[in-house]
């Protein structure tokens, strides 16, 4: 037979946890730091199972530390895995549930009428991708222990002792394994923020986190009284209330669905929507999220329609119902088809015609019985149509100008020669000087620089007209070859590098600022592409003779100089233009040794409430929240 025969003796069988650890991404999304995250997710979500089923009160989370590696250890006071043999394998059901994938108590519906679970797979991930998991369970007044490793069982079962007070629960306490994760860490952020929609979505709950990863442990409890109302005051934050809150239950027993939701108008241009399946949060929404906005604008207008006193020359669209909507919404219910293991959107075509048809009903007589919410809610919607008419017409007079599209690039623009966007990168600096010295530095082939001329406009504060006529912001959009609004096409960007490249100080830091506001705003799909980059340039120069080194860090200009003994020569970098073309290059520009940080968007709420808070209106809030959270930057713009 020659090399390229193609027979069975090339087929590789891979049993589940094998799998697993093989293609990861299938089951966890990424090896990145999300990826890690998601198992402490996974095991998190059994806990909330417990809770949702009745039987556990109390989840407690504790975080440490293993060789610079984070532990997590989650512990419930629910019923307890079974340890029991299952007659069919001859093995304790806790093994069977930890190393055989699509093993569970999820999918007859009888045990868990509705779960974060579905396919199985969960805690099996877990043990695969893990250094070690080790079980302890509390049940029928006994505990007992079972010890797991990238995949397989390192102990068996076994009793260790009585139960306290004759409880049951579960404890679950895992080492993530560098083998599989380029991340070591567990997102503080990322996880407090979940910690607490789940306090919210689960009212009466208590949810205790304890980090003892850093010097100082630190130990918070999640808990919320009122559920979903508590949610929106929070989310609602220091944003003038324009409605009172609406709040819609429906349950339907013949199709085991249940909706909860709130909604409120707020003062503001944005929508801020948060929506979850079975108390897990589906970032990119799905069928639930459809039919809201489908009834919420159905209902609206044909309200309008009917009472309405005079003739508007404007009509109505879905998104003039949206504007300045804070709304939550939480479906459970059986069997939900996810889109992945990750479960970022519902698919479920049912539930579309559900949410729909009860919003529409609970709205339209809400309407109906509330003339004056109502008349405040028409306004509202109103202001934004006229709004979004005037935006319009600026764009419209913008595109006749050439501002916006066109093969005519924009002139402060120095491309580079290829054409291929996946090897071209841009670089967006602030002012002359540094223009100059980057134009210089770059490498002409595939590096472009765009220079822009003082602070842009602050989006979070401007209405569309104004955003649409400013020539700082034409100039990119129109670099970027992606349009905007109606026209905007992520697949159309010419560079899938978007680099931010402004000062290392304060001022930088504000246009930087800015700079992403405008990129969250109108142009998110290339955050969520990973095309946008924050270039990060050296703080200091460290000379001692010929011998040149770089700090970007004020921690690495100390070490710098212990190893010099104290004796460098020390230059603080106030801007980029500061530095000489050669030194712009091999500090900042090239890819050899540069230092990007790609800006994602793992939490489109999280990061939407941090703009709000940073680049809003409200000066007060914006103070408080930086008084309080100082302490915590490690790096302000990310």
């Amino acid at each position: 037979m020659g090399d390229n025969e193609y027979t069975a003796k090339d087929i590789v069988v891979l049993s589940g946890p094998q799998g697993v650890r093989k293609r990861p991404a299938m089951y966890i999304g990424s090896t990145s730091s999300a990826g890690f995250m998601h198992l402490l997710y996974e095991v998190l979500d059994n806990a909330i199972d417990e809770a949702l089923a009745g039987h556990a009160r109390t989840i407690s989370i504790t975080l440490t530390k293993d060789n610079e590696v984070d532990v997590a250890e989650v512990s419930d006071d629910g019923r307890g895995i079974p340890i029991d043999i299952i007659p069919k394998v001859g093995k304790p059901a806790l093994e069977v549930i930890m190393t055989s994938l699509h093993s569970g108590a999820k999918f007859d519906n009888k045990i868990y009428k509705v779960s974060g679970g579905l396919h199985g797979v969960g805690l099996t991930v877990v043990n695969s991708l893990s250094e070690y998991t080790e079980v302890t369970v509390r049940k029928e007044g006994k505990v007992f222990r079972q010890r797991f490793s990238r995949g397989g069982v390192t102990s068996p079962l076994e009793e260790i002792g009585v139960a306290p007070q004759g409880g049951s629960g579960t404890t679950i306490k895992f080492k993530p394994d560098v083998e599989i994760f380029s991340a070591k860490s567990f997102d503080t952020i990322d996880l407090t923020e979940r910690l607490r929609d789940l306090a919210y979505l689960n009212p009466g709950l208590m949810i205790k986190l304890r980090d003892e990863r850093g010097q100082a442990p630190s130990a918070t409890e999640y808990f919320s009284k009122n559920g979903l109302h508590d949610f929106l005051v929070y989310m609602r934050g220091q944003k003038q209330e324009v409605t009172r809150p609406i709040a819609i239950t429906k349950q339907n027993d013949s199709s085991n669905l249940k909706l909860d939701m709130v909604l409120q108008y707020v003062s503001g241009y944005d929508e801020d929507l948060l929506s979850f399946v079975n108390k897990i949060k589906t970032v990119q929404g799905g069928t639930h999220v459809t039919g809201f906005r489908a009834a919420l604008t159905r209902a609206i207008t044909n309200y309008n329609q009917k009472n309405a006193k005079k003739q508007r020359s404007i009509a109505l669209e879905g998104d003039d119902t949206r504007e300045g909507l804070v709304a939550i919404i939480s479906v459970l219910m059986q069997n939900p088809e996810f889109e992945g293991q990750t479960k970022a959107k519902l698919g479920n075509a049912s539930v579309k015609a559900f949410v729909e048809n009860t919003v529409y009903a609970e709205l339209t007589k809400y309407l109906e019985e509330n003339p004056a919410e109502a008349a405040k809610i028409i306004e509202k919607v109103y202001s934004a149509a006229e709004a979004r008419e005037s935006a319009r017409k600026a764009r419209d007079l913008a595109r006749k100008k050439g501002l916006f599209e066109g093969a005519v690039l924009p002139g402060k623009l120095a491309d580079c020669t290829e054409t291929d966007p996946e090897k071209c990168e841009i670089f967006i600096v602030e002012g002359a000087s540094a223009a100059g010295s980057s134009k210089e530095a770059r490498d002409r082939f595939y590096q472009a620089i765009l220079p822009l001329r003082g602070k842009v406009l602050n989006v979070e504060k401007a209405a569309e007209d104004k955003i649409f006529a400013n020539a700082e912001l034409h100039t990119m959009v129109t670099a970027f070859g992606t349009g905007i609004k109606e026209t905007f096409d992520a697949d159309g960007v010419r560079y899938k590098k978007i680099i931010l490249l402004t000062d290392a100080d304060v001022d930088g830091s504000h246009i930087r600022t800015l700079l992403m506001t405008f990129l969250y705003r109108y142009m998110r799909p290339l955050i969520e592409k990973g095309y946008v980059y924050i270039g990060q340039p050296p703080l200091y120069k460290v000379a001692r003779g010929r011998d040149v080194k770089y700090a970007y860090t004020d921690q690495q200009l100390n070490e710098l100089m212990k190893e010099s003994g104290g004796k460098g020569t020390v230059q603080r970098y106030k801007g980029l233009g500061e530095m000489n073309p050669e030194q712009l290059w091999e500090t900042t520009m090239d890819p050899k040794v540069r230092m990007l940080k790609r800006i994602t968007i793992g939490d489109a709420e999280l990061a939407n409430t941090m703009f709000t808070i940073l680049m809003g209106l409200d000066v007060e809030q914006r103070r408080r929240f930086l008084e309080e959270h100082s302490s915590e930057v490690k790096f302000l713009d990310v």
